[in-house]
């Protein structure tokens, strides 16, 4: 059950920073102040429930290493900035790249509104921790996603560049969705043991919303037809496209160079 648990927790943790780390690349270059401070607290929000997650699974980490040796390693920086990308089980709409502003919106609400229903659920996991930090990371999450969605609508209302701008956005993402409702092992797991969320149970409502939304951005369904589109895999399990080396290389670059530096 720990083993499980580790890698659950984990994979919620690396979709917060992964995504985290994208986010803050905007800053001091988003299109108006308001927003360029927007997305950065969006990034802060992110970091700080990967920070909680890591803490957690350091713990687990210990907990199931020391049992045979007696060594205790893991910390939440190790875990962060010294694992390789294979070890990371972040799904891959996450490290997609920034694009223009239309497709990082699109990314943030995509991922924001499954992440909001899971957490939702999670409140209810038979882990007491997990059930404590999607408490309090879903009040940040329901701010995430009402912040996304009003994008989705301006920038699909809007004007002919910010629709096409869009719909660009949803050509190259779209393919990437498919994943966050597909479980890994660990994920069927967590769930037959009491403490994870059936991925599988939240897509009807995480297809209904963005039915929503689209609706109001007067754009028709991605979902509509969408039955033969060909959904990209792996990030769950460590097989993550090139994008998320170029990610490790500029985050995990100060630990590496000077190992164990804290601020």
């Amino acid at each position: 059950m720990n083993e499980t648990l580790y890698n659950y927790t984990l994979h919620l943790a690396d979709n917060a920073l992964i995504l985290a780390q994208r986010n803050s690349e905007w800053c001091g270059h988003g299109p108006v102040l308001e927003q360029d401070i927007a997305i950065t607290n969006i990034s802060l929000d992110l970091i700080g429930q990967a920070r909680s997650l890591y803490q957690y699974a350091a713990e687990l980490s210990n907990n199931i290493f020391s049992s045979t040796t007696g060594a205790r390693t893991a910390t939440e920086d190790t875990l962060a900035y010294l694992r390789e990308g294979r070890a990371y089980k972040n799904c891959l709409l996450v490290e997609q790249p920034n694009g223009d502003w239309a497709q990082t919106i699109l990314r943030q609400f995509f991922f924001s509104t499954c992440q909001f229903f899971l957490y939702q659920r999670l409140q209810r996991s038979a882990d007491s921790t997990l059930a404590a930090i999607a408490e309090k990371s879903l009040k940040e999450v329901t701010y995430h996603v009402r912040w996304s969605s009003e994008w989705v609508i301006r920038l699909g209302d809007g004007t002919e560049e910010s629709r096409n701008r869009l719909l660009n956005a949803l050509d190259d993402l779209w393919p990437f969705t498919g994943e966050m409702f597909t479980p890994a092992g660990y994920e069927t797991d967590a769930v037959n043991l009491g403490f994870g969320v059936d991925v599988k149970a939240i897509k009807p409502l995480w297809e209904q919303r963005v039915n929503e939304i689209f609706a109001e951005a007067t754009l028709s369904s991605p979902i509509t037809g969408s039955e033969g589109v060909w959904m990209q895999s792996g990030g769950k399990e460590g097989v993550h496209t090139e994008q998320l080396g170029f990610i490790l290389a500029e985050m995990q670059s100060m630990q590496r160079t000077f190992p164990g530096c804290e601020w």
